[in-house]
């Protein structure tokens, strides 16, 4: 995702979930697009690149049930799992390279802040947006957020790709239209700020 599994598990075994940049205590422009996307949180949900995020939490407590984090990082899904006890039963975890994962079933929405752009070269892009449509049907949503265009050009040491909304719609291609867009001024543990942007898209 970005580069290889040894450097995310090396920043995960370093650094405490808190301590990283794209650390969120309250993910609320993701929960509020899921939201958005299923009012009544009977949805299936894939978080892609969750690792240790709380959206997991905030998605278990409002009452959502059918829940999945990926991540390439072992020790951040771990620190997720540690961080919820008992409730981490409550999700399925999956430790796998996105550009190299086979979908084993579909889900109703798919969300991914910050991985996606870490996939500065063309046939990594392809593989994710392979799996991403061999992991979501007709009518599924997508919620996915990068850096925008006036974001950091790099991030935990590598470089990104920056988008907006519709260039995001772009690259996805005519399989997902675009059907809504957030930006987000995130500040970071350290107080630095970084642009984001949510694109929102239908699968078709």
């Amino acid at each position: 995702m970005g580069s290889s599994r040894g450097h995310w598990e090396q920043v995960y075994a370093a650094r405490r979930a808190e301590a990283v940049s794209w650390y969120q205590p309250q993910p609320a422009q993701s929960l509020a697009l899921i939201e958005a996307a299923s009012p009544d949180h009977a949805a299936s949900v894939i978080d892609v690149g969750g690792g240790a995020s709380t959206l997991v939490d905030a998605l278990l407590a409002r009452g959502f049930s059918d829940l999945t984090v990926l991540d390439i990082a072992a020790p951040a899904l771990a620190q997720a799992k540690a961080r919820l006890g008992k409730d981490a039963g409550r999700v399925a975890w999956i430790a796998a390279d996105i550009t190299a994962w086979r979908p084993p079933r579909t889900w109703d929405i798919w969300h991914d802040r910050a991985v996606f752009h870490f996939l500065v070269e063309r046939a990594a892009q392809d593989a994710y947006i392979a799996a991403l449509g061999a992991a979501t049907r007709p009518g599924a949503t997508v919620v996915l957020s990068t850096f925008a265009l006036d974001g950091p050009e790099k991030c935990s040491g590598l470089p990104v790709q920056r988008y907006d909304a519709e260039r995001l719609a772009a690259r996805l291609g005519p399989g997902f239209r675009l059907a809504g867009q957030a930006a987000e001024r995130h500040r970071t543990p350290g107080g630095a700020e970084q642009s984001f942007v949510y694109a929102v898209l239908k699968r078709q």
